[in-house]
């Protein structure tokens, strides 16, 4: 069952954390996510072969990947990021202020906000993962991923309202409470209504956490 508390879109899962939820269950290495359909909250869900049920209908479907590592947004200092956080976007116009990663409105979710760096293509913001978020220690694998959507899809945005489609991903090393993080993203292309963009966890001193490759889709 996917907690209510973990929405993107009001009434259905944040595309990261359902990702992360059946990468964390299909394996280690690189694991490809393809959604559906919006994932519903608060019902049970069955996991069978990476694929994630309600009732019979698939909701997303997983498995382990080969492809190499994309070309990531390069790292952002962190007085940087807190500087492109104050650009965020979505102070002005959110479609989603209530999703669980990047929503205004939300004082129990990620409140990752991120904002254009100056001089890039990218957006970036700090992160600093709270302690009601983890779980014997860590920071779950769906919330990392959780972390690594919302960024990648206000890279793309611009003034169209998009969803995430597919996310490869992969987290390199634990994730604690506490620890000081940036969060990156940046579009990598386009085709169609379908928009593509790459995104990155890295501490403050640039070590990478966590990536993704990610197709969003544009809809009306």
């Amino acid at each position: 069952m996917l907690a209510e508390r973990f929405n993107g879109p009001p009434g259905s899962g944040n595309g990261g954390y359902v990702c992360g939820t059946l990468a964390a269950l299909v394996g280690t290495g690189p694991v490809a996510v393809r959604l559906l359909r919006p994932p519903r909250l608060g019902v049970p869900h069955a996991v069978d072969r990476g694929r994630l049920l309600d009732g019979d209908a698939v909701v997303a479907e997983a498995a382990v990947c080969a492809d190499d590592q994309p070309e990531l947004p390069p790292a952002v200092l962190v007085a940087d990021a807190e500087a492109a956080s104050q650009r965020f976007a979505g102070y002005v116009r959110h479609p989603f202020p209530t999703c669980f990663g990047c929503g205004t409105d939300r004082a129990d979710g990620l409140r990752i906000f991120p904002g254009p760096v100056a001089g890039t293509t990218s957006v970036a913001a700090p992160w600093r993962p709270g302690p009601t978020l983890a779980v014997a220690g860590q920071i779950p694998e769906p919330v990392v991923w959780a972390a690594l959507d919302c960024p990648g899809g206000w890279a793309i945005a611009g003034s169209a309202v998009v969803v995430l489609g597919t996310m490869l991903g992969q987290t390199l090393r634990p994730v604690r409470p506490g620890d000081e993080l940036v969060v990156s993203a940046a579009p990598t292309g386009a085709q169609g209504r379908r928009r593509y963009a790459v995104s990155a966890v890295r501490t403050t001193t640039g070590e990478l956490v966590a990536w993704s490759r990610q197709t969003w889709i544009e809809v009306n």
